[in-house]
This record gives C-alpha cells, structure tokens and sequence, in this order.
C-alpha cells in the first residue's frame, strides 16, 4: 500500500503545494512530507483531515494505495489486470477536479 504517493498524487492534481495542504491540515509541512514519502503512519483522525481536505472519501484514498503486495497472490493477475482501469474510473469519480 502507497498511500503516501496516494495522497501527494491527488494534492499535486487539486493544486495544492506541500505547505499549502500542510497548513489547511494544520500540520507541519515536515510531517506532511515524512507521511506523503511513507516514513510516518499518520493516526486515523490524521487521515480523516487529510481525506476531508483532499475532497477524496477516505475509502477511496485506501483503495486508490493498494498494490498488488496488498492482494492474495491467487488474485494478483486478476488485481493488475483491472486495477489501472477501476482506479482511473476511481479517479474521474472522487479526485479528478
């Protein structure tokens, strides 16, 4: 799971610099940045402001960070055959502005 990726990928997308979400999520740009390259785990109230500034449901944010390390290895071909088509579907319904 890349949700770090996930989340600076649809900030970059609304416009937003790191220090501009950073202070609307009223957290240091530091610890965004620690967070959008996965050394921080934010807590779930956290991503709950992140998601909400993000516009993007946090359901969505997960689902959006998974890979196939995240799926049964029984269903890893299935995964990345439909994953880039339902994610880009995804993506148009609750990120793309």
């Amino acid at each position: 799971m890349d949700l770090g990726q996930t989340i600076k990928s649809i900030r970059k997308q609304k416009g937003l610099k790191q220090n501009q979400f950073a202070a609307l999520c009223d957290i240091t740009q530091a610890y965004l940045s620690q967070i959008e390259n996965n050394l921080k785990e934010p807590n779930l109230s956290t991503l709950k402001v992140i998601s909400n500034n993000l516009e993007t449901p946090l359901p969505i944010l997960f689902f959006l960070s998974l890979d196939n390390k995240d799926v049964k290895p029984e269903k890893a071909e299935a995964f990345k055959m439909i994953a880039p088509s339902v994610k880009s579907l995804v993506n148009q319904f609750f990120v793309a502005q």
